[in-house]
């Protein structure tokens, strides 16, 4: 008997079945775009040998108009058609099956050729878009048709038509993007016309044995967005147009609400795929912040869904269904939602990997292959960039003893799962925990080890992590300062009013940390619907509380200071900066710049500004937190090297950055893969 009946359980379309209940929804990787079409294919075939039912490609446009930005893969030609040809074989042999999904982007288009229901100009795209006539629409549905049509010419079990987060299909459903008066616009009717003649068309191309999955944005979560009445109302239309499945798309990009960060509780929108079950007689894909076997099975075994959408989960871990198929769970390299290595990535025009797992998007590139000769190996340092050479490095049958001064493992993950939003990271330390038991790593834990104990190893790793920044202010030895450590590792005693001088990404946390009492959000989902204004889109249009964000307020006045005279998180993942500035702003805190810290007394920090120093300014303060960077911590290493040793020196003893455990899982993976 599995332990998860509901989530293994398969699924009959009639003309196909799915063996289990897990999509891997779309992501964009930015691999289509390499050419490497072998690349390509071996990502999603590495995913089809983990056992998931289905997959979906990456938005792929249909026409240079719909494109996501130049340059931009696309199904338009012959070649098109060779190219995914690989792909499809390559998941086929794997047992997988793979759909494409059609992305047309319309105002989120980023070039100038971008069309449009109206000529609103998007807030995250720079150029207006170009509104279509009749005969621009009627080109826009042929070109969806066509690439559907291409996609199953090319092998694809199926398409998924992009009709959520903003893009083409739905800025024409809402009055919000489409201010037409044609029968393309004005009433729901019209407004839902062409994204149910999109299903109509590509169902009449692809004929019945095809699966088409509509993605419909069930909670818009931008202002005149969709009420649950239209969802329905367009879910039922879309359904006779000829879809084989409804997936679930969560709110528009523009949408100031975060839908997929690590702050967001888990399964947090599972509750409206369910109010549509149903209503409608196809099967319901639920989706957004569903990262374990168990939280999807009790999605399934609740009745929000009959299939669940994993997407960056499977970054994390492309044997994930496999795992808990053979009750493996625990062994599940968990998606702590970080955002730092896929949509960052994504955004700044680099290729997506996954900050747990480096190999994502890079398999044919990053192989951990058997060891030719089996080395000992000691690694310094229990924190990421230990833990992830120690993994890699058993993982090919080295002997690896790791050490670490603390009494546990983690390093400054231990730090970053205190703050409220990243209680993911506990999960991650309990994955690190199993997996060095599992494969026999042995740990010396509360060792400090100096260089002559490290003499008689093959290979010495060292991945001390990093020290705090001292820096210099006068006063700073006074009883009222303390560092981020203290506050995050001791838990020391903070005054009501705080001044934190650094607003890098430590700065940040620990006034995210400051700023909280009680239950945090992440843990309690009424109380973060509260926080950022969600509601139920049957009670108010788009899910967006009449009354707004009503966070609880901080038990604490915070300052947060910084040095350069800019934007405060400028710094921060491009795309969940936004949501850390304003989860503080709603919290009160005062952001300062441009400032030089003057000096420190009983009464506070006293600061001035400008290279000038003028203005100085008290900021009166109980506690003053020190968050001013951090230096790499390479004694050790030093002492290494004057005994004539050489180290692989990684992570914060390498680059102090930050707590960047993005650069550091990585860097410690490669090396293990080359020792």
């Amino acid at each position: 008997m599995t332990a998860y009946p509901h989530l293994l359980a398969p699924l009959d379309l009639g003309f196909i079945q799915l063996k289990n209940r897990v999509l891997m929804g779309s992501m964009h990787t930015g691999l289509e775009e390499t050419h490497d079409w072998n690349r390509v294919a071996e990502f999603y075939a590495e995913r089809a040998r983990g056992d998931v039912a289905l997959m979906v490609t990456g938005g792929i446009g249909p026409n240079l108009e719909g494109s996501v930005l130049p340059g931009a893969a696309m199904m338009t030609t012959q070649q098109d058609i060779d190219n995914h040809s690989i792909v499809t074989q390559r998941v086929h042999d794997a047992g997988g099956k793979i759909c494409m999904q059609i992305l047309h982007a319309g105002r989120y288009a980023y070039g100038p050729k971008c069309v449009a229901p109206s000529p609103i100009k998007s807030p995250i795209s720079p150029f207006p878009p170009t509104e279509l006539d009749e005969d621009g629409i009627e080109k826009q549905i042929a070109d969806i048709a066509e690439a559907a049509r291409k996609a199953r010419e090319a092998g694809y079990d199926g398409v998924e038509i992009m009709g959520s987060e903003g893009y083409f299909l739905n800025q024409f459903l809402v009055t919000h993007t489409n201010k037409r008066e044609d029968r393309w616009g004005g009433s729901y009717e019209n407004r839902m016309r062409l994204p149910v003649e999109v299903v109509r068309r590509t169902r009449e191309v692809c004929g019945e044995d095809f699966i088409i999955i509509y993605r419909l944005s069930m909670i818009d979560l931008v202002p005149n967005g969709s009420t649950f009445e239209e969802v329905v109302q367009l879910a039922r239309k879309v359904e006779e147009a000829g879809a084989t499945i409804i997936n679930t798309g969560i709110g528009w990009h523009e949408a100031r609400i975060p839908t997929i960060a690590t702050s967001v509780p888990r399964a947090a929108f599972a509750w409206v795929t369910k109010k549509l079950m149903g209503k409608v007689g196809i099967p319901v894909i639920t989706s957004n912040r569903i990262n374990t076997p168990d939280v999807a099975e009790e999605v399934l075994a609740t009745g929000c869904a009959d299939m669940v959408s994993m997407a960056r989960p499977m970054l994390a871990d492309a044997h994930f269904v496999a795992k808990a198929k053979a009750g493996q769970g625990d062994q599940i390299a968990p998606c702590i939602a970080c955002n730092q290595a896929c949509l960052d990535h994504t955004f700044s025009g680099k290729l997506t990997s996954c900050l747990v797992n480096p190999r994502a998007c890079h398999e044919t590139e990053l192989v951990i292959a058997p060891a030719e000769t089996k080395k000992t190996v000691a690694v310094v340092g229990a924190g990421p960039a230990g833990l992830s050479v120690a993994i890699t490095a058993a993982q090919r049958g080295h002997e690896v003893t790791l050490f670490d001064k603390a009494a546990e493992i983690g390093g400054q993950l231990n730090m970053a799962k205190q703050i409220p939003g990243k209680e993911e990271f506990w999960g991650l330390v309990d994955w690190y925990r199993t997996m060095i038991a599992d494969l026999g790593v042995t740990t010396e834990l509360n060792r400090e080890v100096g260089a002559d104990d490290l003499t008689g190893f093959d290979e010495v790793v060292i991945a001390t992590g990093v020290i705090p920044r001292d820096p210099q202010i006068p006063g700073q030895d006074g009883p009222n300062v303390i560092d981020y450590i203290d506050v995050l590792r001791h838990k020391a005693d903070v005054g009501k009013r705080v001044a934190v001088v650094g607003a890098g990404g430590i700065g940040f946390d620990v006034s995210e940390f400051l700023a909280h009492e009680g239950t945090s959000p992440t843990e309690s989902l009424p109380l973060w619907m509260k926080e950022w204004g969600v509601t139920d889109p049957a009670e108010s249009r788009s899910g967006l509380a009449p009354e707004g964000p009503q966070p609880h307020p901080s038990p604490r006045d915070i300052t947060l200071l910084q040095r350069k005279a800019e934007k405060h998180g400028k710094r921060l993942g491009k795309t969940t900066g936004w949501i850390h500035r304003a989860s503080l702003k709603m919290k009160d805190v005062n952001f300062v710049g441009g400032v030089n810290y003057e000096r420190i007394d009983k009464e506070g920090l006293t600061v001035s500004f400008g290279e000038a120093r003028e203005n100085p300014t008290l900021i009166e303060a109980d506690t003053i937190v020190l968050c001013a960077g951090q230096l790499p911590e390479r004694s050790l290493a030093d002492a290494l090297i004057a005994k004539g040793i050489t180290p692989h020196v990684i992570g914060g003893a390498d680059v102090a950055a930050e707590l960047d455990a993005k650069r550091a899982i990585d860097q410690g993976t490669r090396l293990a893969a080359a020792i």
